[in-house]
């Protein structure tokens, strides 16, 4: 469960199923080919499941699995904390770049 995006990624599906462009546009900054790397391996660890439809046009979305969501709830507390000091842990990171 290592990097910086697959908490985002999770955070953006805790609500429900959601396609690969509404991820995209939902994690700021992700690259597409990053954001493919990222579903995949949360896939394989059984955190989502990936529902293709077999329509053309082709239509795939994402969704949490039961096991994903107790990884959800773990997280909230992580992220509470980030929602709470943003603008402290951003100031940190632009004293560090200078």
């Amino acid at each position: 469960m290592g990097g910086k995006w697959k908490p985002l990624i999770l955070y953006h599906l805790r609500s429900g199923p959601r396609r690969f462009s509404e991820l995209k546009r939902a994690v700021a900054g992700i690259s597409e080919k990053v954001l493919i790397q990222q579903l995949r391996e949360l896939a394989s660890a059984e955190v989502l499941v990936r529902h293709d439809y077999c329509e053309v046009p082709p239509k795939v979305d994402y969704a949490v699995t039961p096991f994903g969501m107790t990884l959800i709830e773990a997280l909230l507390p992580l992220c509470e904390w980030g929602v709470r000091n943003r603008n402290r842990a951003s100031a940190i990171d632009e004293a560090r770049r200078i």
